[in-house]
C-alpha cells in the first residue's frame, strides 16, 4: 500500500478520533452536540427544499422545451466564427445551474465524441473549471436568509465565463 493510500485510509478516522478526544478533554458532550447539529441540519434541509425544487423544475423546463437547442441553433454561426465549439455550449449554460445536469451532459459529450477527443477533453476541463454558481447561491444564501445577491451572482457568473474561456484556451493549447 502506498503512502497516499495509507494516509487517505487513516485520515478521516484519525480526525474523528481527534475531535472526540478534544471534546472529552474539554468536557463537551460530543454525542448530544452531534445530535443537536443533526436536528439543525434537517431543519435547514426542509427550509431549502422549495429553492431546490424551483431549480430542478427550471432546468427540466429549459431542457425539455427545446429552448436551449433553439438558442444554440440560432447562435451556431457566431460560435463557429469565434472558434467556440457549439456542442459544448449547452454544458457552459447548464453548468452554473445544476451540477447533476452538467455531469449528464458531460457524459453524453464523452460518449458521443470519445474521452480523448477535443470535445471530450474540453467538457472534462470545463466541468472542473466552472461551478454550480446559481445552485450554490440559492442553497447557501437561502439557508441564511439573504435575499439581495445581485453582486454575488454577477461575480459568480463572471467566474464561470472565465472558466469556460480558460478551458477552451488551455485545451486548445495543450491538445489542439
Amino acid at each position: 500500500m502506498g503512502i497516499i493510500t495509507s494516509v487517505s485510509v487513516w485520515l478521516i478516522p484519525s480526525f474523528i478520533l481527534t475531535v472526540l478526544l478534544v471534546a472529552s478533554w474539554k468536557k463537551v458532550p460530543a454525542y448530544e452536540t452531534f445530535v443537536e447539529g443533526g436536528k439543525e441540519g434537517v431543519k435547514m434541509a426542509f427550509s431549502l427544499l422549495p429553492f431546490l425544487v424551483g431549480m430542478i423544475v427550471s432546468i427540466s423546463i429549459l431542457r425539455s422545451s427545446g429552448a436551449l437547442e433553439a438558442f444554440i441553433g440560432l447562435i451556431t454561426p457566431f460560435l463557429t466564427l469565434i472558434g467556440f465549439p457549439p456542442d459544448i455550449l449547452p454544458l457552459a449554460i447548464v453548468r452554473p445551474i445544476s451540477g447533476t445536469a452538467a455531469l449528464g451532459m458531460t457524459t453524453e459529450l464523452i460518449n458521443t465524441h470519445g474521452p480523448d477527443s477535443f470535445i471530450g477533453r474540453l467538457a472534462s476541463t470545463m466541468q472542473g473549471s466552472t461551478d454550480t454558481t446559481l445552485y450554490i447561491l440559492t442553497v447557501y444564501f437561502g439557508a441564511i436568509g439573504i435575499r439581495k445577491m445581485r453582486y454575488a451572482v454577477k461575480v459568480g457568473l463572471l467566474a464561470d465565463v472565465v472558466g469556460v474561456i480558460a478551458s477552451i484556451i488551455v485545451v486548445t493549447l495543450v491538445f489542439g
